[in-house]
């Protein structure tokens, strides 16, 4: 297949100084790179798809490493991870899940090997669907006080025969997380869920 035709990339910063509670020392940065692309399979059943998540690759490095410089440049400064995905009424829920591999794998790769999985959801939707990506840990699905997730849409996408694929990063826990559980300093890191 020919490599992903885009038509917008979106990248946006979200800071929270506080969330009703005093003022975070350092504030939270969730960041969202987001691409929107035309379907090749929008219109129609195509029993063989899997080969798209090749060609998916070079794009999910591409916005994994824009979120690293949108946040300050430094892979060491990123905590949690997410991704998503919504297609376009032409299009399958399956397509969107597409995305998995090559979206998580290019965050996994730029953040020097994080062991957790990246959480994920996806949807069909018409243009400005909403998605709350899921946020966790990036090396420790079982950190609750990076359980997240940022809201992310646009106005005029996805058309019928398009999907949005995001990918999320951010800095540190929710602002003011007092959640209990396992904490960051207490990851072992070796199985990625503690």
């Amino acid at each position: 297949m020919p490599e992903p035709e885009i038509r917008k990339l979106l990248t946006v910063v979200e800071e929270i100084r506080h969330e009703g509670g005093p003022r975070a020392e350092r504030p939270l940065l969730r960041a969202a790179a987001v691409a929107v692309i035309k379907n090749p399979f929008a219109g129609r059943y195509e029993p063989e798809i899997q080969g798209f998540m090749e060609d998916l690759k070079p794009l999910g490095l591409m916005m994994a490493r824009r979120l690293v410089e949108a946040l300050g440049g430094d892979p060491a400064r990123v905590e949690g991870y997410g991704k998503g995905a919504i297609v376009g009424a032409a299009g399958e829920l399956e397509h969107g899940a597409l995305w998995h591999a090559p979206g998580g794998y290019a965050m996994r790769e730029v953040l020097g090997g994080a062991k957790a999985i990246v959480p994920s959801a996806k949807k069909v939707g018409g243009a400005g669907a909403r998605l709350d990506v899921p946020v966790t840990h990036v090396n420790a699905s079982y950190v609750r006080s990076h359980f997240d997730s940022m809201e992310i849409g646009l106005n005029d996408a996805p058309r019928a025969d398009e999907m949005v694929l995001v990918l999320v990063m951010t800095t540190g826990p929710r602002v003011h997380s007092r959640s209990g559980g396992l904490e960051a300093w207490d990851i072992k890191g070796e199985d990625g869920l503690r």
